[in-house]
């Protein structure tokens, strides 16, 4: 700051060694393109998921047998060229999980149906009204299959089924052109049906007899992960806020991307608030699964699922909100955070255990009632409620007020003295040293917090008795230097509003662990 109000000065400086020429610049990517990093890259990204692996041999595989159709010269004599449809209703059906690729094969076989046979019947009709106006109506019908599919796929309820519309805009053009140029439309249809239910069989055969990969139970997992990675976040986020002394801040560009590498776990859970769109997608592919594996029913809630994501990922919005105090730039003062440390690690570790239970219960699909768990949770919360209102006045009173607390008992014990009969005169003498001792061990305990790595980073003591000061800064001076204090209370009141929003959370499973048919089990 220069002085100035509403300026701001930025002094840069630049080293010699800092200031690198434009011509010794490297090139842009040299390191990228290097094929021993390449592979490494593609190594580790096949490590962190060996289903991918499996995934795209299982797509090779289906290629293969469909091609066979052609290489072979009986199958080829049947089915002509139209046998590459089969081909490439394989490359665009065949999906990740059996879930997905079960529904894309139903909008397959829909679109292709409705298209094939209204494609049929519009040239039968263009047929039977003579050669003039046999274009105008192939012509009018596809312009109005493209407005009307194009109009129903943008349709709220029809979105699911985008697919279908597609597939039943490409298919009735191909078949209808097609026909009309090569004649006997009729069987020119009738063959591309064929090609396309071939290649839909081999798919579904591949993918669901050849190491299935189920999206039931990828959400499964996800859901169960999101839990143990909200409660480690919880804990990283909880003790590098007590442990901050202030002596290192990252810098603000790091703030803002949101690079902490030392921070495994905030990573996970940032990854929990995005994964909305991840639980939808495979619980629409779960709804067409069959019964498999441990979701041995039919009609599995699935949905159930998406609704207890939706509650961690709210419970995940608190934990971000601590996030941002930890590395804010108003802290409070290491010795005011050491103050209350014992009651907030005691409600992070009381929360984070009930959270690991609940993943625990998921995963095992088992159940068992929360109660004790969720009652240690609400126990450690109101002990940490219960300090921050025993000592509220070091977060909002002055200098001055938390020195009443301590007069306040003083005083009560000499008039408690007083009332016992003993002399007024020796009560003060024996207590007034006493009072100065408390006064003054109070007094050096504030200055102390101030010089512990507090916002703002000079004590307002300092500028008292400068004379180049404005004496109306002064108490604006102090009115931040107890934002400091708050903002320890916003912290605890984030964490306390986190535990009240288990409550919903432990309802959300217990509903889920109900309708899936959990095992019931005693809690420990």
């Amino acid at each position: 700051m220069n002085g100035k109000k509403g300026s701001i000065r930025i002094d840069i400086c630049l080293t010699p060694k800092d200031v690198v020429p434009e011509g010794a610049k490297k090139p842009i990517g040299e390191e990228g393109l290097s094929p021993r990093k390449w592979l490494r890259d593609v190594w580790d990204f096949a490590r962190q998921d060996t289903n991918r692996v499996t995934f795209a041999l299982k797509v090779g595989l289906a290629c293969l047998l469909v091609s066979l159709l052609i290489l072979f010269r009986a199958p080829y004599d049947i089915f002509g060229a139209n046998i590459i449809w089969s081909i490439l209703t394989v490359a665009i059906m065949f999906e990740y999980t059996v879930g997905a690729t079960f529904n894309r094969g139903f909008n397959r076989a829909v679109g292709s149906v409705f298209a094939g046979v209204f494609a049929v019947v519009v040239i039968q009709v263009a047929m039977s009204s003579g050669h003039i106006a046999e274009p105008y109506i192939i012509g009018f019908s596809i312009f109005l299959i493209g407005a009307v599919t194009s109009f129903m796929k943008l349709w709220p309820s029809l979105v699911p089924y985008e697919y279908g519309f597609r597939v039943i805009l490409f298919t009735y053009c191909l078949i209808i052109v097609s026909g009309y140029r090569m004649g006997n439309p009729i069987r020119t249809a009738m063959d591309r049906l064929y090609s396309i239910a071939i290649g839909a069989l081999i798919a579904v055969l591949v993918n669901v007899f050849i190491c299935p990969i189920w999206a039931g139970e990828q959400l499964h997992r996800e859901l169960v992960n999101s839990f143990i990675s909200l409660a480690d976040s919880l804990e990283e986020c909880v003790k590098k806020y007590l442990s901050d002394d202030g002596s290192e801040h990252p810098e603000f560009s790091k703030t803002v991307m949101d690079n902490f590498p030392d921070e495994p776990a905030f990573r996970k859970c940032r990854a929990t608030l995005n994964s909305s769109a991840k639980f939808d997608s495979l619980a629409n592919s779960a709804k067409w699964e069959p019964p498999h594996g441990r979701f041995k029913h039919f009609f599995y809630p699935w949905a159930e699922y998406v609704k207890v994501g939706n509650v961690l990922r709210h419970c995940a919005y608190e934990v971000m909100a601590l996030h941002g105090c930890v590395h804010s730039e108003i802290q409070a003062p290491y010795n005011l955070r050491c103050a209350f440390k014992s009651e907030i690690l005691d409600a992070t570790k009381q929360a984070a255990e009930l959270l690991r239970s609940l993943a625990k219960d998921l995963n095992n699909m088992k159940w068992s009632l929360q109660t004790s768990l969720l009652k240690h949770v609400h126990v450690s919360t109101e002990r940490l409620q219960h300090s921050i209102d025993l000592h509220s006045y070091l977060f909002t009173a002055s200098q001055e007020d938390n020195y009443a607390k301590p007069q306040l008992k003083i005083s009560r014990v000499l008039s408690f003295k007083n009332q016992s009969g003993e002399p007024e005169s020796k009560t003060t003498e024996n207590t007034t040293p006493m009072a100065m001792e408390v006064e003054s061990y109070h007094e050096m305990m504030k200055r102390q917090q101030r010089k512990l790595h507090s916002w703002p980073s000079r004590e307002v003591d300092d500028f008292e008795d400068d004379e180049n000061v404005v004496s109306d800064l002064i108490p604006r001076m102090r009115a931040l230097e107890s934002t400091t204090a708050l903002s320890l209370a916003t912290f605890t009141s984030l964490l306390i509003e986190f535990v009240a929003r288990l409550d919903h959370l432990v309802e959300a499973a217990e509903k889920l662990a109900t309708m899936a048919r959990f095992k019931q089990q005693t809690a420990n």
